[in-house]
């Protein structure tokens, strides 16, 4: 027969390898998965409360060290007893009834017993494709490479509860790691948190209803990290994002200048901290230190933001405005929407913490239209940094002596 291989990537979760197998004599055919990745630092569990038949359509990810159980029936698949698969909640059932329907004949001649009770547990287990009653699937994996479907990626599931452990001496022995696990470190804090979106409760800043707060920390290419946080609200549908800085104050400031020339100069990616501030010298426009606050946008969704900034004050362009002062507004939002369009100008950002940042999409080499230029920061910008009153050496023996 002929074997097929497919490397493929299933979204929100890693690559596979799915191989097929058939045989053309016969017709006999077979499919399984392998991770295409190493063995994860920690385990996996989900938990899904499946209460639809669209939840039988969930894609489920089972490698055959992983165990399958639904305790409503008190039903177990153990850990290398199949092959790994790539099928669906209803898949995993229908082979669960394959493996038990196997041997019936044989039992029912040489035990009714067992087989008239295997045949009630195959029926249980037919009607949990109904969907009938609700019934939770279990899924562990100590090896970190299973994976059941979220179709409302990248928003939670309320009904898909994801945890990590970390392996017993027992799982690792399973899975051949006992000699490294021994010897191994504690797995880093940072490494968790960049494989990782950490949520925590809030209330909503508009509605003050309950809403919860996804933070996750990335990875800029060419530049540092980043913690980008957003808020969703569910009751009054209100959203918030912000991005702060991953790292420490950088010794000198930053002033960065792109001279826009092209439509797609819209599409760079743009870091600006709560620090920058903004000036376009051809609208004699200019941004101060904390307006918008921090954001990771593209140049086209920056300049929209300011848009929006400035058409929604009800102090410029509301009825306690003047015809003058709303007229000069107004050319100023066509001014500005012919720099998203056609018209050259430039693009300054200013940011004495060194913590902002435009993407050379020339990198690594040089960008002909971009420049950085690195400078001390005066008394008066250290002093609203709150860095003149900072001491990070010799304050242990000055409080010391204090005492």
């Amino acid at each position: 027969g002929v074997t097929r291989l497919l490397l493929t990537r299933i979204p929100f979760f890693k690559e596979i390898i799915v191989s097929s197998f058939c045989c053309d004599n016969c017709s006999w055919s077979n499919t399984e998965i392998q991770s295409a990745g190493r063995i994860q630092e920690q385990g996996v569990r989900y938990t899904l409360a499946v209460t639809s038949r669209q939840d039988m359509n969930r894609e489920v990810v089972k490698t055959d060290c992983a165990s399958a159980r639904i305790p409503e029936l008190d039903f177990e698949i153990p850990a290398f007893s199949q092959k790994g698969v790539l099928t669906t909640i209803e898949g995993i059932i229908d082979r669960a009834v394959a493996g038990l329907e196997q041997d019936q004949p044989a039992r029912r001649v040489t035990d009714k017993e067992v087989a008239r009770k295997i045949d009630e547990f195959i029926d249980k287990l037919r009607q949990l494709k109904d969907v009938k009653s609700p019934f939770t699937f279990i899924l562990d994996d100590p090896s970190g490479n299973s994976f059941v479907e979220n179709p409302q990626a990248p928003q939670r599931d309320e009904a898909l509860m994801v945890t990590r452990y970390r392996r017993s001496p027992q799982q690792c022995a399973l899975l051949g790691l006992e000699g490294e696990e021994v010897d191994a470190k504690l797995p880093d804090a940072a490494e968790d948190l960049r494989d990782e979106v950490l949520q925590f409760n809030t209330n909503c800043p508009e509605c003050n209803a309950p809403a919860s707060t996804n933070m996750k920390l990335v990875q800029i290419p060419h530049f540092k990290e980043v913690i980008i946080m957003a808020t969703n609200c569910d009751s009054c549908g209100h959203r918030t994002n912000e991005v702060k800085s991953g790292g420490a104050i950088e010794p000198q400031g930053t002033r960065i200048t792109l001279r826009i020339t092209d439509p797609s100069d819209m599409t760079r990616d743009i870091l600006k901290s709560e620090t920058c501030s903004v000036e376009i010298p051809e609208l004699e426009f200019e941004l101060g230190m904390g307006a918008l606050g921090g954001k990771f946008t593209t140049l086209e969704g920056l300049l929209k933001d300011i848009r929006d900034l400035v058409e929604k004050n009800p102090f410029t362009l509301g009825d306690s405005s003047t015809p003058s002062r709303t007229g000069k507004l107004q050319e100023f939002i066509g001014k500005l929407q012919d720099v998203k369009g056609k018209a050259q100008a430039h693009f300054i950002m200013d940011d004495p913490a060194g913590n902002s940042y435009l993407q050379n999409v020339y990198a690594p080499e040089e960008d002909p239209e971009l420049s950085v230029q690195r400078y001390e920061r005066t008394f008066e910008q250290n002093e609203e940094l709150g860095l003149n009153d900072m001491r990070t050496e010799g304050y242990e023996t000055q409080a010391a002596s204090g005492r």
